[in-house]
């Protein structure tokens, strides 16, 4: 039995049957298993691709069985997805060897009656591929697009309507591209030149970012960051250019208390406290102990002592520090919409009703952690999705509840593609080439 496909497929079981995060599953089977650099790739691709093609997979699946997919034992149906998914498009991958080691994985998860089922619907894709070609495109068809592009039929529609096709097209298109590994330089102990050096010496392909001024874009030549060194010793962290905006939006000061009331798993925590020269006081909230865990973690590694954690629901922030911070910072939790291209399994597990709920959750949020400001003091409110719901009608909700509060030219902050005209900034994907993210920054004038 291939030990490559039958990880591959004991992740994807995981993802779909319990709940699992696809990037965490596959990082712990590769560290537990002894993988050779194409088998870690072979076994990233399997995972990932069928992951982010499982509508599409099931779709296929269903020309070709009689039975609902949700009867197929879980275990087989993970087998078949990830055959299917080789034969459809793997072409380098032998038809042959697919069919024969999807068989063989069978064999220890299912009697001989599952054995021959895989064994049978996986020739029968590739004999008869004409079962299963994608219905028409012509008209610009919502399912046409849904299904050749990946998604979820109900997301292309929303996107359809707001944007147009072509763009929900190039929208698809960015979701469904290789994400380039970002990280943010830790200028606490050492300059964006120096690491790009150090980097293209341990063989990193990296160029500087556009759109930050401590971010680096690794393209290739890095391997596993859990072999860097440069990374152990706290010399950067892994964040995406679009949430490298947000601390400068933030503009925090060193000296200054800051709160940062959705914090983990505290990316933007650790780059304001690089802002501060680490000099101040950061309050950083959040829910659960064991992500706030993770803060402290990437603290101690990247050389900050000024965080302190704080195990508690942001709503409660503005009564325990009334009127004595800064600035704060509400990421608020959200659908993700805008960065479903570094989560290969998010678009399966959004719902129009579950994306529905979450302004009311924002807005709580801000109501109860914004009494926590001083007058004067500036609050950030961001998201990393593209939803005006979640972004501009929280905002102007908020502020016609909150007169102490005014909207500034939040694209004026943003640290080197500034856009001066910008009450509310909102990055898209197919236009901008990064992850979709929304930065509004408010002062308390009262």
């Amino acid at each position: 039995m291939d030990k490559v496909r039958a990880a591959a497929v004991e992740v994807v079981y995981d993802v779909f049957e319990n709940g699992a995060y696809a990037n965490v599953a596959l990082v712990q089977k590769l560290r537990k298993g002894d993988y050779s650099d194409i088998d870690r790739r072979f076994m990233t691709e399997l995972v990932y691709g069928t992951v982010k093609a499982m509508g599409t997979l099931d779709w296929i699946l269903r020309q070709y069985v009689s039975r609902p997919v949700s009867k197929i034992q879980p275990y087989i149906r993970a087998i078949l997805r990830v055959g299917i998914y080789q034969l459809r498009y793997l072409e380098k991958v032998p038809a042959a060897a697919v069919c024969n080691e999807s068989v063989e994985i069978a064999k220890k998860y299912g009697n001989a009656g599952t054995v021959k089922f895989v064994n049978a619907v996986l020739r029968n894709v590739v004999r008869n591929p004409e079962k299963a070609v994608l219905p028409d495109g012509k008209g610009k068809a919502t399912q046409h697009l849904a299904l050749s592009s990946l998604h979820p039929e109900w997301i292309v529609r929303q996107w359809i309507k707001r944007f147009g096709y072509d763009a929900a097209e190039r929208l698809c298109e960015f979701d469904n591209a290789p994400a380039v590994l970002s990280i943010r330089t830790n200028t606490l102990k050492t300059t964006r030149d120096e690491l790009l050096q150090a980097l293209q010496n341990d063989g990193w392909e990296t160029e500087p970012s556009t759109f930050a001024p401590e971010g680096i874009l690794c393209r290739g030549g890095h391997g596993s960051l859990d072999s860097s060194k440069l990374l152990a010793e706290g010399h950067f962290q892994v964040q995406d250019e679009s949430s490298m905006q947000v601390a400068h939006v933030l503009e925090p000061q060193p000296g200054e208390f800051i709160i940062d009331a959705c914090s983990a798993p505290g990316g933007k925590t650790t780059h304001i406290a690089q802002l501060m020269q680490n000099k101040g006081r950061i309050a950083a909230f959040d829910l659960y102990d064991a992500k706030l865990k993770r803060i402290q973690e990437n603290a101690e590694r990247l050389g900050i002592t000024c965080i302190e954690t704080i195990e508690d629901d942001a709503r409660h922030i503005g009564e325990r520090f009334k009127g004595q911070a800064d600035r704060m910072l509400v990421d608020a939790p959200c659908s993700g919409m805008g960065v479903l291209r570094r989560r290969a399994d998010a678009r399966w597990r959004k719902t129009e009703k579950g994306n529905a709920e979450l302004p009311a959750l924002q807005l709580e949020i801000l109501d109860g952690a914004v009494p926590a400001l001083k007058t004067g003091g500036i609050l950030v409110y961001s998201t990393c999705t593209i939803e005006p719901a979640e972004n501009q009608e929280v905002v102007t909700e908020f502020l016609k509840r909150h007169s102490e509060f005014v909207l500034e030219k939040t694209g004026l902050f943003l640290p080197t593609k500034k856009r001066p005209d910008e009450d509310m900034v909102q990055f898209y994907p197919h236009e901008d080439g990064i992850d979709g993210f929304f930065i509004a920054r408010m002062r308390k004038v009262k």
